[in-house]
Parts: C-alpha cells; sequence; structure tokens
C-alpha cells in the first residue's frame, strides 16, 4: 500500500479533488481512490501530483505511514 498527504495537502491549500485531478490530467474519483489507499498511483501521477503542490515525492507518498503532525510537533519540542 502506498501512504500519502494527499488529503491533507489538499485541505491547506483549498484545492477540491476535481482541481487536482484537472490539473494532473485524470478524473476525480481516482485522486478520491488514491487518497483512500484504493489505488496506487504510476509513478508518472505521483511525480505530476507531487510537482503540483510544489514538493518532493517522497513528502505527498510514502511505503510507511506517515507520522502525524502531533507527534512530529512533540519531537520537535523534546518531547518525543
Amino acid at each position: 500500500m502506498i501512504h500519502n498527504r494527499l488529503n491533507v495537502l489538499r485541505a491547506e491549500r483549498g484545492i477540491s479533488r476535481k482541481d487536482l485531478a484537472d490539473a494532473v490530467g485524470v478524473n476525480f474519483q481516482t485522486v478520491g481512490y488514491i487518497e483512500r489507499g484504493d489505488y496506487s498511483p504510476s509513478l508518472d501521477l505521483a511525480l505530476k501530483i507531487a510537482a503540483h503542490f510544489g514538493l518532493p515525492v517522497e513528502m505527498v507518498f510514502s511505503l510507511k505511514p506517515f507520522e502525524t503532525l502531533t507527534s512530529q510537533l512533540m519531537k520537535a519540542k523534546g518531547g518525543g
């Protein structure tokens, strides 16, 4: 399974599934399938999505679950 941060990235930037889908050339349902982990994007699509957000692909997709923002903040404050 490929894990992703699409939901978070879309929310913080105010981008709908349709907006993202249109930008990368897929159906909006494909974005939903990727977000839920029901579909793994091709390398080409993963790179297009990452480029759309201006991020390296490993900031958007991962083979293991992403750490929560709360745990990242706790580590940064020296509590984890």
